[in-house]
């Protein structure tokens, strides 16, 4: 008896009906589910989850989403994202990273920095990309690592990718390290791999850091010895709300009469006038994020994605 008192006694783990972002700074070692599993337990959140993928051996910006926030995972998976790169050249692995052994070297010939940039600056723009091997895109319900560590190749069809920077940060005689700013499905094995070919020899990632993800550009990243400095509520200061993630889209503001029955599900007019098609940020006339609306033909907008419930709390 005393026993299932002592353990009923004990307090969640998971507690608190929370909203917002962490910017996670996720470390080397550890998988995106465990950096999540973390944090969601630092902060006692009911529901969290991630939005982007870091391998084990990637640092960097993992964009965590308690409650609400959680809706923004899809937009923020098809987003633009910043890394730091470091190539090892004059080497490849399988993978095209350090988790498998080199199996091949070569010589990796001199370079001066006009070569170098003027090789970087080829990549930039639009361009098909084929997936590596290493990778878990699925084929016939498997995943490509899957058939690669069996020491297996699929045929894969290339992907449309934009490379819209990349910037050399430096340099050595058997390594490059350079930014680069990229659209959603771009592999930066492949791209770091078909770099060194163009500079005359074969490479591999050796470090990669994710710099940061639209539209989170220049906004601070937390460790997970940070978050643990602050437990429970104490980190909600740290967290970022979810209207953020739609910076690009244009508010629009709601009467109180029109905010309630837009929370119930109905088509409702805007303030200052009509707008036009697409989508907007909606804001009622406190302030408060509601939502996701689309513009009608006739000057009203409906909703599309609510944050809030018509009972005035998060969806």
């Amino acid at each position: 008896m005393s026993d299932h008192r002592e353990v009923a006694a004990r307090p969640r783990r998971f507690y608190r009906d929370v909203s917002g972002i962490l910017l996670l700074d996720k470390p080397l070692g550890l998988s995106s589910n465990a950096a999540l599993q973390e944090a969601r337990s630092i902060v006692g959140a009911l529901k969290a989850g991630h939005a982007g993928s870091l391998d084990p051996l990637a640092s960097g910006l993992l964009p965590v989403c308690f409650g609400q926030a959680t809706k923004v995972c899809g937009r923020l998976l098809n987003a633009g994202k910043t890394y730091r790169v470091t190539v090892r050249l004059g080497a490849r692995t399988e993978s095209g990273d350090g988790e498998t052994q080199v199996v091949e070297r070569a010589p990796v010939p001199e370079m001066n920095d006009a070569l170098v940039d003027a090789a970087l600056a080829s990549f930039a723009g639009e361009q098909d990309q084929v997936p590596p091997m290493h990778s878990a895109l699925k084929y016939e319900g498997k995943r490509l690592y899957e058939f690669a560590r069996r020491g297996e190749s699929v045929e894969r069809p290339s992907r449309r990718i934009t490379i819209h920077r990349l910037e050399r940060i430096g340099r050595g005689t058997d390594h490059l390290e350079f930014d680069v700013r990229c659209s959603k499905g771009t592999y930066v094995r492949t791209l770091a791999a078909d770099i060194a070919v163009r500079l005359g020899t074969i490479g591999y990632v050796e470090s990669l850091r994710r710099l940061s993800i639209d539209p989170f550009d220049g906004c601070a990243m937390h460790t997970l010895e940070e978050l643990s400095r602050s437990p429970g509520a104490q980190a909600d200061r740290l967290f970022l709300p979810a209207d953020l993630a739609f910076a690009d889209l244009v508010s629009v503001q709601v009467s109180p009469e029109c905010e309630k029955l837009l929370l119930l599900g109905q088509n409702v007019s805007v303030l200052e006038g009509r707008v036009s098609h697409g989508q907007f940020r909606a804001y009622g006339a406190s302030g408060r994020f509601l939502g996701l609306v689309e513009g009608l033909p006739d000057g009203r907008v409906k909703p599309v994605r609510l944050f809030v419930t018509s009972g005035g709390r998060p969806a």
